[in-house]
């Protein structure tokens, strides 16, 4: 499972590389999701209704992981562990984290360098075909 990070599904929509090809591929396959919290972002974002209707075409067409209770403890608890040390990555950025490793999925995102900080968090390659 390929879960999208809220970047690359914006680059999807603007037909923007590096990350416009690797959500279609995945896509075509059956094989992309995204979470809520991206789900929230995209659509938040989406102020003109050209851009909510193309937001929420996609959306309908990929399942949103959940957020639940025990995702939000990990995630507040990964958020905690990264500060300390001067890593952190933000309130939304550790939920999504946290719900890709709860999933066992591989996120898709430009932000690689980002999300490397958080333990066994695993980065599917843009560039993979």
């Amino acid at each position: 499972m390929i879960v999208a990070d809220t970047d690359v599904l914006i680059d999807y929509l603007e037909e923007q590389e590096p990350g416009a090809q690797a959500v279609a591929t995945a896509l075509a396959a059956g094989l992309l999701q995204t979470t809520v919290v991206s789900y929230f972002e995209l659509l938040s974002g989406a102020r003109q209704a050209r851009q909510r209707k193309a937001v929420q075409t996609l959306l309908d067409a990929i399942p949103a992981l959940p957020l639940d209770r025990d995702s939000a403890h990990r995630a507040a608890e990964i958020s905690i562990e990264l500060d300390r040390s001067g890593l952190g990555v933000g309130m939304a950025d550790s939920l999504i984290a946290d719900i890709v490793l709860l999933h066992g999925g591989s996120l898709l995102t430009r932000n690689q360098r980002h999300f490397q900080r958080v333990p066994h968090l695993h980065l599917a390659d843009l560039t993979a075909p």
